[in-house]
């Protein structure tokens, strides 16, 4: 139980580390002017992020995390969280800068590959326990849909047993984002709360 305590936690603060840079990215690229420069510089700032992080972490995700779970044995956890910070910080550009698509697969995707780092980093921190917690805190942050967060973390799990302990993981993420700013702005660029 602890594990999911810190494991969910440590999700929505990774999480909301993409919310609290959404308005800045926003504002950034809003300052090009034109659409199409937005778009063209983005995907720019999207490339050279795919260099960084590796084939995997392009697209939306979903595709991606049945890699990543076929052999988590294949990578370190620095690499899982190289891949988790590669993949925010392409979907708060995406997002920011013009780019059409949605934030529940990348989230996905993040969430998969920092539980699956935090299960190599710390061996006693079961895997299922460790994905499924990080997804939720990371998906809590991103969307603000606690029941989607919950019943989309105990898919992964695939353990009905697992959906208690999620229900208690739940809590303190939802602590940590609750009041907090959205990923979503009024027309002002001021975020939604």
């Amino acid at each position: 139980m602890p594990a999911a305590l810190a494991v969910s936690s440590l999700g929505a603060l990774v999480g909301m580390a993409a919310v609290y840079v959404f308005p800045y990215a926003h504002a950034a690229f809003r300052r090009l002017g034109h659409p199409v420069v937005a778009i063209t510089a983005g995907g720019l700032v999207l490339g050279l992020l795919g260099v960084l992080g590796g084939q995997l972490t392009l697209f939306k995700g979903l595709e991606q995390v049945k890699v990543l779970a076929t052999d988590p044995s294949g990578w370190s956890s620095g690499q899982f969280a190289l891949m988790a910070v590669v993949k925010l910080a392409a979907l708060t550009i995406a997002a920011t800068c013009g780019f059409r698509g949605g934030r529940i697969f990348p989230s996905i995707f993040v969430g998969v590959a920092l539980g699956l780092g935090v299960s190599a980093l710390v061996p006693e921190v079961h895997t299922t326990v460790a994905v499924a917690c990080a997804v939720l805190g990371v998906l809590l942050a991103i969307t603000r849909q606690g029941w989607l967060s919950l019943f989309t973390a105990a898919f992964l799990a695939a353990d009905p047993n697992a959906l208690p302990l999620l229900c208690i993981g739940l809590v303190p993420a939802w602590l940590l984002v609750t009041g907090r700013p959205q990923m979503q702005l009024h027309d002002d660029g001021t975020p939604l709360r």
